[in-house]
């Protein structure tokens, strides 16, 4: 059960959050922008220093392989991600790179970040999202949620601690799906809602492009991620069914200390926002995300 008192901290003033287990990897060289345009699916290249932009990396058949956040320096890239996702762009790195005027660290073990979640972070940095400044050895991100402060471990910052679990909820209330949780292997862009943050329609060709490109220009995904109210808690995993059929399964769940239980979920196309289904045996309401649009 997430803390009220936590809660509140989170949505009126600021919490801190450690993330150092995820990946996180420095590279430069006079290659490494045109480098990395051939791997991710958003434009690097078009970043300016000091900017940032979420992307993906997919397979050949455009499924999600990781996704990522691709930071740019005066001179060199920042990319960083969940843990899961570390082995992906560790093999990129070291397979693709060969050859090129490209090198690159993994500082997974060496740096720490922290997430500063709440209106208060605005004071460490203000900026668009994905916009960083490099001050006192660190750097301070500007995040959806508050500010992500990196740099070498014991960063001492004067925030209270919070659980994960209550960061987890406002980012479940906003509507960000989360790598592992509501999106895996199996997940195209398109499904989970990330195209317009993660992809680029001009850029030029990286893997999983043209599978991409087609659905986003002609197709229909199958999947969409919608947010679910609950009437009950549930477990992740737990099927989600309209009528008697299976249209998908639970990601992301929290139980809001603001809108009760509510969960984030990859359903087919026939669960549209409004429609009833079942979820463990209870009713919940399918609805467009964010939950806190209005």
């Amino acid at each position: 059960m997430i803390a009220t008192s936590e809660y509140e901290l989170l949505r009126e003033a600021a919490g801190l959050v450690d993330r150092s287990d995820r990946a996180k990897f420095l590279v430069r060289g006079g290659e490494a922008a045109e480098f990395l345009q051939g791997q991710v699916s958003n434009d690097v290249e078009a970043l300016e220093p000091g900017t940032g932009c979420y992307a993906v990396i997919l397979n050949h058949k455009g499924k999600l392989r990781t996704d990522l956040r691709v930071l740019r320096g005066e001179d060199f890239f920042w990319l960083d991600t969940e843990a899961i996702g570390h082995a992906v762009i560790a093999h990129m790195l070291r397979t693709y790179a060969l050859g090129r005027d490209v090198q690159w660290e993994d500082l997974s073990a060496s740096r720490a970040l922290v997430s500063v979640v709440g209106p208060a972070a605005r004071e460490l940095f203000e900026g668009p999202e994905h916009s960083f400044e490099e001050r006192d050895g660190r750097m301070y991100v500007a995040t959806a949620l508050g500010v992500d402060v990196i740099g070498e471990p014991g960063l001492g910052l004067d925030f209270e601690t919070v659980t994960e679990e209550a960061a987890e909820c406002l980012r479940i209330e906003s509507g960000r799906p989360r790598l592992g949780f509501d999106m895996d292997a199996e997940t195209m862009p398109q499904e989970a809602g990330i195209n317009e943050r993660a992809v680029s329609f001009t850029k030029g060709c990286y893997v999983g492009q043209e599978t991409v490109a087609r659905l986003h220009y002609r197709g229909k995904p199958n999947r969409h991620l919608r947010g679910l109210r609950l009437t009950e808690p549930a477990e992740r995993g737990t099927e989600v069914l309209l009528g008697e059929k299976v249209v998908g399964r639970l990601g992301s769940v929290c139980v809001s200390p603001r809108m009760g239980p509510i969960a984030l979920a990859l359903v087919r196309r026939e669960a549209e926002p409004g429609d009833t289904v079942t979820v463990a045996g209870a009713e919940a309401e399918v609805v467009a995300l964010p939950f806190d649009r209005d």
